[in-house]
């Protein structure tokens, strides 16, 4: 399959949590299909009107932004240097995981200590820029549009997206943009509902190659599991 974009990703392995978020977002980005919204108790609305935004990316955190490649670079060469770094790369954990508000979004983030996680995510970033090609004026005018801050204009222009490097917060996407109080109360909901299967320690421990495909569905090409050492 031929991908307009590449983005490096965490994606849960299989678990009750990895097909609790196939499920809910509508679409599984490791088998290229769409899914069936699961029962969760407690709903207001049904589970696949939350998730409309996120659900083509699939279930996941973003470690490097999807990205077009550059003009000398290859999808095969852009793996060949993701599982190098692999090799160097140490598992990063946090206490948890929990379902979080963030804004008008419900996501799960990281509990408890978690630069190491920023660490890993920041060495992502920095070893494959080289793959990412310039961003267009069209991307620029599009950023450009949102409330950044001087440091997050400054991460746009050097990486090609604002939420890098110290500007980073892990978190895997759960919903749409909601009006507040409905984010709130979804919040409540998944939070009863994900407790018993979250993961504790959570461990990033691989990351994902994942492609964008022509209708602007990601899928996950291959998966690299970290293996450096702390």
């Amino acid at each position: 399959m031929t991908y307009r974009r590449y983005a490096i990703y965490y994606t849960p392995q299989e678990s009750a949590l990895a097909r609790f978020g196939a499920a809910w977002l509508g679409w599984d980005m490791l088998t290229g299909m769409a899914c069936t919204a699961p029962v969760v108790n407690g709903l207001h609305a049904p589970a696949h009107s939350l998730t409309e935004t996120p659900r083509r990316y699939g279930f996941h955190a973003t470690i490097k932004p999807p990205f077009r490649l550059a003009d000398e670079q290859s999808a095969t060469t852009l793996a060949a240097a993701l599982e190098t770094l692999s090799v160097r790369l140490p598992p990063a954990f946090a206490d948890s995981l929990k379902v979080t508000r963030l804004g008008r979004l419900v996501a799960l983030t990281p509990a408890g200590e978690t630069t190491a996680i920023a660490n890993l995510a920041a060495r992502t970033v920095e070893a494959l820029d080289v793959f990412r090609a310039p961003l267009s004026q069209a991307d620029l005018d599009r950023y450009g549009s949102r409330p950044l801050s001087d440091r997050q204009k400054q991460m746009l222009q050097r990486w090609g997206y604002p939420y890098v490097m110290d500007q980073f917060r892990l978190h895997l996407t759960l919903s749409s943009k909601l009006p507040v109080a409905q984010a709130r109360m979804l919040e409540a909901t998944l939070a009863d509902h994900l407790t018993p299967i979250l993961p504790t320690p959570f461990a990033l421990d691989a990351l994902t190659l994942a492609g964008e495909d022509a209708d602007g569905m990601f899928h996950a090409i291959s998966t690299h599991q970290l293996r450096g050492r702390a």
